[in-house]
């Protein structure tokens, strides 16, 4: 017996908005702490200790007072369900600005439906704007999720390929 299916698809459109944190809003500035703390706890994160109030205070603090901030949060159904935080630097060989995106944060129970690639997106539109010569990230080796969309977003790797060394300050908590 031959049973023949037909399949119908349907795309159901995700309402997902993109702001700028208002760091005068306490409410961005909660889902801001909440967010990082999530990504702190995740393995992609290095499954470390939340901020405890004062660190949460000095990060909220840190970040409004950033003179090349740019922090973003995602909303979906009314909810604060991701961040980006990334800084415009200069690039001395462009002679021209350049975006680095420092964190990229979805909460788990939200993967995989686009929020991702909207904050990205909202990135690589700064920017735009901004007439950055580039945009560049780093991603764990072992986030193979992430690597896969920022590949599938047009980044690689640099060329020539460089390395991302780290030499931690005595006072780096």
């Amino acid at each position: 017996m031959n049973y023949f299916y037909r399949i119908k698809l349907i795309r159901i459109r995700v309402m997902i908005e993109i702001i700028e944190c208002d760091f005068e809003k306490p409410k961005h500035c909660k889902a801001v702490i909440d967010l990082m703390n999530h990504y702190m706890t995740d393995k992609m994160g290095g499954e470390l200790q939340p901020h405890d109030a004062e660190k949460a205070k000095r990060m909220i603090e840190g970040l409004k007072n950033h003179p090349s901030r740019l922090v973003l949060l995602a909303i979906y159904e009314r909810e604060y369900v991701g961040l980006s935080t990334a800084f415009i630097n200069y690039g001395t060989f462009a002679a021209k600005p350049f975006l680095n995106i420092h964190d990229v944060v979805v909460l788990d129970q939200y993967r995989g439906i686009g929020i991702g690639r909207k904050l990205m997106e909202a990135n690589s539109a700064k920017a735009e704007q901004l007439d950055c010569s580039k945009i560049t990230l780093e991603v764990r080796k072992d986030n193979t999720t992430a690597q896969a969309l920022y590949k599938n977003l047009g980044f690689g790797d640099s060329d020539p390929v460089m390395y991302f060394w780290t030499k931690y300050s005595k006072n780096n908590h």
